[in-house]
């Protein structure tokens, strides 16, 4: 089972640059991908969202796409792993924080924004608890 999560960035690759991500997390053990290696399986997720999203970021939004791929398992896609570097450079840079403090900072809220995705799709959203 897949889970997607679409955001948008901007200032990541240049500073007048767009960014368009969208994650898809994946099981790696999952019948379709036990298959290949993992090294291909990324790979192969990567390519999909790329074919799929990035000329029409390109063209329309006039932007630049990167495809956030990760397993179940807690592999990163290469294409994630250069995009979460450059993301923590940037924000060692802007807080003024060491750059081991700014990957630990990320991979903290990725990993309970992934957790909170996964939450959701298994037991479905539930609506604000809190209305006023």
């Amino acid at each position: 089972k897949q889970w997607y999560q679409r955001r948008v960035r901007g200032s990541v690759w240049s500073d007048l640059d767009k960014v368009f991500t969208d994650i898809r997390v994946f099981n790696s053990l999952a019948p379709t991908n036990i298959s290949q290696t993992l090294k291909n399986t990324i790979r192969r997720h990567e390519r999909e969202k790329v074919l799929h999203y990035d000329a029409r970021v390109v063209e329309v939004e006039k932007a630049t796409f990167t495809p956030l791929v990760f397993s179940t398992t807690g592999v990163m896609g290469p294409r994630a792993e250069v995009f979460y570097k450059k993301l923590a450079e940037l924000l060692a840079k802007k807080t003024g924080h060491t750059y081991n403090d700014s990957v630990r900072y990320i991979r903290l809220r990725l990993s309970f924004s992934l957790l909170k995705t996964v939450l959701i799709s298994i037991r479905g959203f539930r609506g604000n608890k809190w209305t006023r």
